[in-house]
């Protein structure tokens, strides 16, 4: 069975929305578990994420798949918080080899997303994981997924909170491809 963790920090809920997505997709994929991990307020204490068994849930995945929403040009700070905490995993390589992906979502058509899914591939190969991007040209497949154009990973755009269909698509367009790519690495 192989295991995809969606882990994300929502605070209006649409980042919520794209990792139940990204979720969904990944979990299409036969013999693919899925662990839904959100960041929350409480696991935050002075300042420092304290949640050790949802890290543990990620040390025993095959992929991870990073959510933040866009903030001041990079991730939220509860985000931030947990992205420092995993750096004690980060000491002995336990997510190494593993499946990573990200997405984000900022009000701005071009807010910065880029940015935040940079910060998360850098996590990612700091960790020393393997990145995994769209593999779809902007606006150019039949459903046209991927509206916004990155690569690197998921960008969506929300001024009000109501999520646009097609984001949520490429949401599980990415989920599934890393489940696909996961199954293929441990084959």
């Amino acid at each position: 069975m192989i295991k995809v963790a969606v882990v994300f920090h929502s605070a209006g809920g649409s980042t919520r929305q794209l990792a139940a997505a990204v979720a969904a997709g990944a979990a299409t994929e036969p013999t693919v578990n899925v662990i839904h991990a959100e960041i929350a307020g409480v696991d935050i204490r002075a300042g420092r994420f304290r949640n050790s068994k949802l890290l543990a849930q990620l040390t025993n995945a095959d992929a991870i798949v990073f959510g933040s929403p866009t903030y001041m040009g990079s991730v939220s700070a509860q985000f931030k918080a947990f992205a420092d905490a995993s750096s004690e995993h980060w000491e002995t390589q336990l997510w190494a080899n593993k499946v990573a992906a990200g997405f984000t979502i900022g009000s701005n058509f071009s807010g910065d997303q880029l940015h935040t899914l940079q910060y998360l591939q850098i996590l990612a190969n700091q960790h020393g994981m393997l990145w995994a991007g769209l593999d779809i040209p902007g606006n150019h497949n039949t459903a046209g997924l991927n509206r916004l154009g990155a690569q690197s990973g998921l960008i969506a755009q929300s001024a009000d909170g109501l999520l646009n269909e097609t984001d949520l698509l490429t949401a599980h367009y990415l989920g599934r491809r890393v489940a696909q790519l996961s199954k293929r690495f441990a084959a």
